[in-house]
């Protein structure tokens, strides 16, 4: 073993740049092994020259551990096994790819991405018999098998001070406020800030509401004397008819976003309160990650170096029972983590007397 890989790929999130740092510090300093960044995800691999820089010890300093995005820049478009042509056709290149891996001589590839970037970089080991360990991030915190991913923190951290932040203004103005965050399919962030930021109504994709019981919920806070709420929804959350708000980009694109929109009309309708909404986007995937992120990122670097200098290849680096370890790949995509709704933080948001639009409170 001498050469080692690493790249980002998916959406980027805090703490990308604490794993290129802990994967190069062991890399270099332990195993005296050379380490290359791939630029851009796979795309830096269809390069030619292939879209890479050699990373050594003055690359690996404080500011990286602080810096979020990630150095290399990330991709989450352009899968090699179809990817888009000029013609509107697609083509597979995965042997492109694959090729750009043994033109850099590397030995091993370290990949940082989500279940489909890890199911994408799999497939390319599988059939280019490379050398493959992943780390997980994404701040869905929706893969299996591990507790906690990168990125996931710091965006609860994020979406939690937004609402700290609209709460003076909601109360000073007696209005409903909705912030509407991140969460592909499942609702972790939104339970989780939703608790944190002392949300009145939590709304995840996981558990279903009836609008009526969310205006419920409103007007018997302001029988109490109350002049506001606070209400946070996953983007992922539908229409009480179970249709999903879209939002389609200049390049025909369609993502979720907006349901907070339609929940701002119609609490303003059944209720008569002001409503406002708030949409965070991309704000909570940006900035300097927590603590708790830097620590992940590190921890999850060292082990998967120490993975490669094992042998141990197919193999995603996990957090499990407080510590670290590996799962094969395939197990890790094969699953899916969405909120237990029976689980200890549904009870607690239930038993501080969150709604989530489900019964009435």
């Amino acid at each position: 073993m001498k050469r080692i890989g690493i790249l980002t790929s998916g959406g980027d999130c805090a703490g990308l740049n604490a794993i290129i740092r802990a994967v190069t510090l062991r890399a270099i300093q332990e195993y005296g092994w050379e380490v290359y960044g791939i630029y851009q995800g796979t795309h830096g691999l269809l390069r030619r020259p292939v879209g890479a820089i050699k990373l050594d010890l003055s690359h690996c300093t404080g500011s990286l551990l602080r810096e979020g995005g990630t150095i290399l820049g990330s991709t989450n478009k352009g899968d090699p096994f179809a990817y888009p042509m000029p013609d509107g056709t697609f083509k597979d290149i995965s042997h492109e790819v694959i090729e750009g891996y043994h033109l850099l001589k590397l030995d091993a590839l370290i990949g940082i991405g989500g279940d489909g970037s890890q199911d994408i970089l799999r497939r390319l080991a599988q059939k280019g018999n490379l050398n493959l360990i992943t780390i997980p991030k994404t701040i869905d915190d929706d893969l299996s098998h591990t507790e906690h991913s990168i990125g996931f923190m710091t965006a609860v951290d994020v979406a939690t001070e937004a609402l700290d932040r609209l709460q003076p203004t909601a109360a000073s103005h007696d209005r409903v406020m909705i912030l509407e965050v991140m969460g592909r399919d499942a609702g972790h962030i939104a339970l989780a800030a939703g608790i944190a930021g002392g949300a009145d109504i939590i709304l995840i994709p996981e558990i279903s509401y009836k609008i009526e019981t969310i205006a419920h919920k409103i007007k018997s806070l302001q029988k109490q004397g109350r002049n506001f709420a606070l209400v946070v929804v996953s983007e992922a959350v539908g229409t009480e008819l179970g249709q999903k708000a879209h939002i389609t980009d200049k390049d025909g694109r369609s993502r979720y976003g907006g349901i907070s929109h339609y929940l701002a009309d119609r609490i303003t309708e059944l209720t008569g309160a002001e409503t406002r909404f708030t949409i965070l986007g991309h704000v909570q995937r940006g900035g300097q990650p927590i603590f708790q992120d830097r620590i992940l990122a590190s921890v999850f670097g060292v082990h998967g170096i120490d993975l490669a200098a094992q042998g141990k290849f197919d193999r995603m680096v996990a957090w499990q029972n407080r510590q670290v370890t590996d799962v094969p790949i395939e197990q890790a995509i094969a699953g899916y983590q969405d909120v237990d709704v029976k689980g200890s933080l549904v009870k607690t948001a239930r038993g501080l007397g969150i709604c989530f639009g489900d019964e009435k409170i």
